[in-house]
């Protein structure tokens, strides 16, 4: 029979993934709504500062979404460590992830990966080529 506080212990585990998840979730959701905004205003007024300006949240959301990203990574890490161990050796209270994060990449390579760099890249993309639009409308 599984023991109850193990059971506990990894949902109260996935309720902090889940968590990370929703908001690395809202950010993106953050992200594509201000450039749409921004490129709204850019359009209307034929001024490429607001697009330029586009440029510091698609920085800081893709900065804050790899910090979501690579702390969720930790939790997993840590639910699959508890989930394999015995149930007489898990402290059932510990929500320590300094072990797993000698093993995790860098928020660099985070930010870059399949995830976070094809979105935040695609929408770097699209800022260029508005800013090509609008700066070098015949």
């Amino acid at each position: 029979m599984v023991n109850e506080d193990a059971i506990k212990h990894l949902e109260f585990i996935q309720s902090v993934i889940s968590r990370m998840a929703s908001n690395s979730f809202l950010l993106k959701g953050w992200t594509v709504t201000l450039v749409a905004a921004l490129f709204a205003l850019a359009a209307q007024n034929s001024n490429a500062d607001f697009i330029y300006l586009a440029v510091f949240p698609i920085i800081s959301f893709w900065i804050l979404d790899a910090y979501y990203l690579r702390q969720e990574r930790f939790y997993r890490a840590l639910y699959n460590d508890i989930r394999k161990k015995e149930e007489s050796i898990i402290d059932p209270f510990t929500m320590d992830t300094h072990p797993f994060e000698v093993k995790e990449k860098c928020y660099i390579q985070v930010m870059f990966s399949k995830t976070l760099g094809i979105f935040y890249l695609t929408i770097f993309i699209t800022v260029a080529i508005m800013l090509y639009a609008i700066e070098f409308k015949p």
